[in-house]
């Protein structure tokens, strides 16, 4: 109960803070499902992509 009331003190209390917090929490939770769902096409379609089979198709330049 003692977390849950300085967590309450700290960043619900006022309407700025909750606010504040509100913001902050979709940008950090935005990002991490992004990156999340990236991972799992990236997973799911490993050797279809054109980074996995670049090396199939063009030469190399030479100097």
């Amino acid at each position: 109960m003692a977390l849950a009331n300085t967590v309450y003190n700290l960043l619900f209390r006022r309407t700025s803070t909750f606010a504040i917090t509100i913001m902050v929490g979709a940008v950090f939770f935005e990002r991490i499902f992004d990156q999340g769902g990236n991972a799992i096409f990236e997973e799911m379609n490993r050797g279809k992509l054109w980074k996995h089979i670049q090396h199939k198709y063009e030469e190399k330049e030479e100097e």
